[in-house]
């Protein structure tokens, strides 16, 4: 097998893994090494299902010794099989860099053999880029559950991030799906790329010239949908993750079915795209916002509100929480408004030592008046005035009842329901409703819903408090209550 074949077979196999963004790490060019490494310097492709990837981002090898269930790779598939060589690798990176095809290198394997293995070959690829070629640039190395631990103190070293799969979001669906992983194997080296990562900054800002271990840090991914966890479960292991381990990113995968598996979705099963961009934006609240994970789900509500964002859910289930005054609040009670950033919270802050804040200074600040404007005073005044079905209207997530047109299709003219839209949608398309009908009659449906959410005090607010709410933001038609 020629070195394209193998190209073409190993960049298939790896298109699944989304555990990739740019590099995060900074690199200037040295004299007599090849390239350099900047935070955005990672190349960017588009999946089938819309995802975005990294390139050059190939497997190592696609021959498995493991049988998981979910996996295109696994033992007992029946698909076309290639492994390169540590050399072959190496050079493949190298003349594509060469060539401005790519600023990085993504690699993964499956386990060729035993995972010590796998990583001996790895590694060894890895230091023909770094010590023979001089390469310079960004490598972000997938480690090998259940490898020994030296070995992944020696691709840290070659590596500027590194990243260990948990794959499922509980040890049950593990043992279930990848009986041949266990959770102890996934989270010691997940544990040891911690601690090395904490050890090397120190000395690091001791000595200049100490060697980096793993500098961009560590990431991880988990499949969505494959297993019954719910969205709460998830974002507590997720929290759990990011303080006990130190990760960078912790990424989502919809689950894409590409085997058939009786204890897996059909393989006509629509992946939940809309699902893994709600908790994208929950992980976003976790590392930015200031939120915990028990805070945007409950016991009662375990799942995220597909026509809602978790911020603006979080924001109808507290009505005691606002009005917020823009010119007084802190930064934490600023960061809970619907609408406003982190960006637009540092700059009200600095903005509001020279001035008192309105309307038009907020709009040229960057916050989204569309959603803020009713969770916020300025100056004691409410900046807008509505009805609870104007406000619920503004709040609805328009992703979720999107519809366009399918490219590079001969009906390509035929509107139809976006892969990240709502399941309702597309379950109304499935049954011959045309798309831009089916999107209206679920948003319709999901504004009536809200409106009456939203006129049903909650349960952990006090009569006051709902009244307060209700004074300062709705003004409400006759009958509202």
């Amino acid at each position: 097998m020629d070195l394209a074949e193998k190209l073409e077979i190993l960049a298939d196999s790896a298109k699944y893994d989304v555990a990739c963004t740019s590099s995060g790490v900074e690199r200037a060019g040295k004299h007599g090494s090849l390239g350099s490494c900047a935070q955005a310097g990672i190349c960017h492709a588009f999946t089938p299902d819309g995802r975005c990837v990294s390139l050059l981002k190939v497997l190592y090898s696609n021959v498995c010794s493991y049988d998981c269930s979910y996996c295109v790779n696994r033992r007992s598939n029946d698909r076309p099989r290639a492994t390169f060589t540590p050399r072959e690798l190496a050079e493949l990176t190298i003349g594509f860099y060469r060539r401005n095809y790519i600023e990085g290198l993504f690699l993964s394997s499956a386990v060729l053999d035993t995972p010590d293995r796998t990583m001996e070959l790895m590694i060894e690829a890895l230091r023909i880029l770094r010590e023979e070629f001089r390469f310079n640039g960004y490598i972000h190395a997938k480690t090998i559950p259940g490898a020994d631990p030296l070995l992944v103190q020696r691709i840290g070293l070659l590596a500027d991030r590194l990243s260990v799969n948990i794959e499922l979001p509980s040890e049950v669906s593990l043992n279930q799906l990848a009986p041949d992983k266990k959770k102890t194997a996934i989270l010691r080296p997940m544990g040891q790329i911690a601690v090395q990562s904490a050890q090397s900054k120190q000395e690091l800002a001791v000595y200049r010239n100490a060697p980096a271990f793993a500098p961009a840090g560590q990431s991880t991914q988990m499949i969505i949908g494959a297993t019954p966890e719910t969205d709460r479960h998830i974002m507590d292991l997720t929290e759990g993750l990011y303080k006990k381990y130190a990760l960078k990113r912790v990424f989502y995968s919809a689950y894409l079915p590409v085997v058939e598996d009786r204890r897996l979705p059909a393989l006509n099963f629509q992946p939940p795209l809309l699902r893994e961009h709600r908790l994208y934006q929950a992980d976003w609240l976790l590392r930015y916002y200031n939120f915990h994970a028990s805070e945007l789900l409950t016991e009662e509500e375990p799942n995220f509100d597909p026509y809602l964002d978790p911020k603006c859910t979080w924001a109808v289930r507290h009505p005691a929480f606002f009005p917020v005054e823009v010119n007084t609040a802190s930064k934490e009670e600023l960061l809970r408004v619907p609408g406003i950033g982190p960006k637009s919270v540092l700059r009200i802050l600095a903005a509001r030592r020279v001035q008192k804040l309105g309307m038009p200074e907020l709009k040229r600040i960057g916050v989204v008046l569309k959603r803020a404007q009713y969770f916020i005073t300025c100056n004691g005044c409410a900046p807008a005035h509505a009805n609870r079905a104007e406000i619920a209207n503004a709040l609805l997530d328009p992703k979720a009842f999107s519809v366009g047109v399918q490219q590079l299709s001969l009906d390509e003219f035929v509107p139809k329901a976006l892969p990240d839209a709502a399941p309702a949608v597309h379950q109304l398309t499935a049954h011959g409703v045309a798309a831009p009908t089916a999107a209206r009659m679920v948003r319709e449906e999901a504004l009536t819903c809200l409106t009456r959410r939203m006129c049903t005090t909650p349960p952990t607010a006090t009569k006051a408090a709902m009244r307060g709410f209700s004074d300062a933001f709705f003004k409400d038609t006759p009958g509202a209550r």
